[in-house]
Order: C-alpha cells, then sequence, then structure tokens
C-alpha cells in the first residue's frame, strides 16, 4: 500500500527546494505534531584535503523514480507520516549549501525523526546520484561512492578522476 503521491515533494535538480520550502510543505497537514528534518550541506575538508565543491550527476527520471519508491516505502515503514519532502541537488554545490533535504511530518516525533533516518541512509545507499569532490590546488578531484554496508563492515570506494575503471 503506498501513500497518496501529493503527500510527497519530491525533487532532483540544479534548483532544489529551499529547507522553508520543504518544512512548510510537510508541516500543512493539520494533523501533524512534528516536522523532522536532515540537510546535508558541502563541508571544507575530507582527510586533510581541503574541500573545494562537490559536484553531482545523475538521471533525473531514475533519480525521481526511486525516490518516490523510497518514500512509499518509509510510510508503510513508519506508518504515522503523513508528509515527505526529499530534494537532491544536481550539478556544483560550493562549501556551506544543502545538497540534499529531507523532512518528514507526522503526529508525533518519534517517527518522524526515525523517518528521517531511514531516508538519508536509503537515499545515500540506494539512489542513481553519483558524487564527484573537487579539492584545492594539486588534490584533484575523487568520484565517491556513499559508505555502504557489507558484511557488517563499511566500505568506501573511491576512483581518482582520470583513473576510473573499465
Amino acid at each position: 500500500m503506498s501513500a497518496n503521491e501529493s503527500n510527497y515533494l519530491i525533487k532532483v535538480s540544479e534548483n532544489i527546494p529551499t529547507l522553508e520550502q520543504c518544512y512548510t510543505f510537510c508541516a500543512s497537514d493539520a494533523a501533524c505534531g512534528a516536522v523532522s528534518t536532515f540537510v546535508g550541506i558541502t563541508r571544507d575538508n575530507f582527510e586533510g584535503k581541503k574541500v573545494t565543491k562537490l559536484s553531482y550527476e545523475g538521471y533525473i527520471p531514475m533519480a525521481e523514480k526511486e525516490l518516490l519508491k523510497l518514500c512509499n516505502e518509509a510510510t508503510v515503514k513508519f506508518s504515522s507520516i503523513k508528509r515527505i519532502a526529499a530534494a537532491h541537488v544536481l550539478g556544483d554545490c560550493p562549501v556551506g549549501n544543502a545538497s540534499v533535504i529531507l523532512a518528514a511530518s507526522s503526529p508525533h516525533r518519534r517517527e518522524a525523526i526515525q523517518c528521517c533516518e531511514f531516508l538519508i541512509d536509503e537515499l545515500k545507499a540506494r539512489i542513481p546520484i553519483w558524487k564527484l569532490e573537487s579539492y584545492e590546488g594539486e588534490g584533484g578531484s575523487l568520484w565517491k561512492e556513499n559508505v555502504e554496508w557489507h558484511l557488517g563492515k563499511k566500505r568506501r570506494v573511491m576512483v581518482k578522476q582520470g583513473d576510473e575503471q573499465p
């Protein structure tokens, strides 16, 4: 059973909704007493390197279709969730800017908070969006996969730009 798609705000684009717009969308259901949010922003460092920007690539129709599936799963798993906003930027994302915004509303806080945690973990593992991390100076850039769990262990795969594997 899936929720009505009008209960979702899903956007993958160079111009994503603001945190305020995502909050307003989720808070518009008067039955809700809680809105939980998550905002992922570009930080300025990684393992001692100065990060200048992240660049995201993806095929919008596929990414949005997968986000819809994820939102449907979330509303089944967390049955009190009334509305979900899920937005991910494509293109360049400078340091300090939001790359992903998630929001979920429910009558009470616990499921809204748990839903946001579920959404970000699953988004990073499943949604077909790729990240290029660029560094200052001679640091170059790396295409990066998100941390995934494999046999109970963290695994991160990084490929230096120009060294792509076949």
